[in-house]
């Protein structure tokens, strides 16, 4: 039986505290696991990059390999987050128990389905991905460990998004920070120490996303949590199903779209040799690590928006968001102009070749402008998403992953070439956040007062 007055405690908590304070108290460890991973996926790049530029170009095939995998973590993670959300909003505790172990078993199968299918088919599945001749040695082997981890990043995406949902920020952070150092650690003991070459890379990543998994299920299994990851609770109505895969539908076409957009930029960049592919894989991560601060602020709001929508405390809703907004673009001007400053010296950190220096400089300085418009897009998705308005969160969720970058990417190299492919991405983010606007400015111009039903 469920200890009441941890269940009370947990609704005063978010639905009484200053939005401002419980996004910080949220948000901060979100903010310190996203950069920590993101430390640890640029670790790879920084230890692969010593290997050679074919090699550095394999961290970024292999990219969109794992966008798929946490395209489908992040879908059963987000759907059953913010369904869960809002049940505690709602006081259900029982259906929440029922969407948390319906998501986590079904991402554990989707892992293993992908592991099984892309091993089968590993070296069309990299050309697929955009691998040219001379990456495919690498990034075959780097791909065979991710896969391995497969099954452990997607239900690590879940656990992970349930935790930030129920307001238990603290312990996500504590799973994914551990498993990012221990990755860091591990590269540099099986590639530098043991010379053991991009499978070092690959096997150091894959044993710290299965002790990440394990340290993100203990407070599941300590009932620290309201959700529970129950077989019995394994949803038998197909309601359960829609809701989680409609709610998560964003993130699906999001990171989805990021893996197809990943293909097309490394095949188009493949035109230009493995100097070109390795630059924008680069800038990739780079652009990745400075935004990733402003997703860890976002992602502190998206379980405090859920729960008000739930409750119905929709002012709250709306405070939120503007308070994620303003901070996030601040920081994100911030960064900004540093990357633009440092953008040669930032490239160089990665791969000591001057040709992709050349044509990285260019491609982060064209994107750090573009990196204070991020957030719009990013919050407007995550609002939409958290709330149950997935139609336009998935919409918004295309726009700025692919809908809007695939043909800046396509369009702007067949015009200007190499110089079009720099400055496709930076172009596609002001697109999509010129877009996204007025769907946001709409939402809260017709949102109901507090207490009533939303429409």
């Amino acid at each position: 039986m469920e200890n009441k007055e941890q269940i009370d405690e947990q609704y005063v908590k978010m639905t009484q505290t200053p939005v401002s304070k419980l996004i910080l108290t949220l948000g901060l460890p979100t903010v310190v696991s996203m950069l920590v991973t993101n430390i640890y996926n640029m670790a790879d790049t920084y230890f692969v990059g010593s290997l050679g530029t074919s090699a550095s170009g394999a961290t970024g095939i292999v990219f969109g390999l794992m966008a798929i995998l946490q395209a489908f973590g992040f879908m059963f993670g987000h759907g059953a987050g913010a369904n869960i959300a809002r049940k505690l909003g709602n006081h259900d505790v029982k259906s929440a128990k029922i969407y948390a172990s319906t998501s986590f078993w079904s991402s554990i199968l989707v892992g293993v389905i992908i592991m099984i299918i892309g091993i089968g088919f590993m070296d069309p599945f990299m050309r697929l991905l955009g691998s040219t001749e001379t990456i495919l040695p690498y990034a075959r082997t780097y791909a065979f460990f991710i896969l391995i981890a497969g099954p452990a990043m997607t239900s690590g995406c879940v656990m992970n998004n349930i935790l930030r949902y129920e307001g238990k920020a603290f312990f996500a952070m504590i799973g994914l920070t551990l498993g990012g150092i221990l990755n860091i650690f591990g590269d540099y003991v099986f590639v530098n120490i043991y010379h053991m070459g991009i499978a070092g890379a690959g096997l150091s990543t894959a044993i710290s996303q299965y002790i990440s998994m394990i340290v993100l299920l203990i407070p599941y299994l300590r009932k620290q949590t309201q959700s529970a990851f129950y077989v019995k609770d394994f949803a038998k109505d197909v309601v359960v199903y829609k809701d989680i895969i409609s709610t998560g539908m964003p993130s699906l076409f999001r990171q989805g779209l990021n893996s197809v957009s990943t293909m097309v930029l490394n095949g188009t960049a493949g035109l230009y040799g493995d100097a070109a592919v390795a630059a924008i894989s680069i800038v990739s991560r780079i652009v990745n690590f400075l935004f990733c601060i402003a997703i860890g602020i976002g992602q502190g709001f998206q379980p405090v928006s859920a729960f008000n929508y739930g409750a119905k405390y929709y002012s709250r809703v709306k405070a939120g968001f503007m308070f994620a907004l303003e901070l996030g673009t601040a920081l994100m001007v911030c960064l900004s102009i540093i990357s633009f400053i440092n953008a040669s010296a930032f490239v160089a950190i990665f791969r000591d070749d001057a040709e992709v220096i050349k044509i990285g400089t260019v491609a982060l300085r064209w994107y750090s402008i573009s990196l204070v418009l991020m957030p719009i897009t990013m919050y407007g998705n995550m609002l939409f998403q958290s709330i149950g308005k997935s139609t336009i969160a998935t919409f918004l969720a295309a726009l700025r992953s692919g809908l809007s970058l695939i043909p800046c990417i396509i369009l702007m190299n067949m015009i200007f070439g190499l110089s079009g492919l720099e400055k496709a991405q930076s172009i596609a983010e002001i697109i999509s956040a010129i877009i996204s606007v007025p769907f946001i400015i709409h939402h809260f111009k017709t949102q109901p007062q507090d207490g009533k039903d939303a429409y």
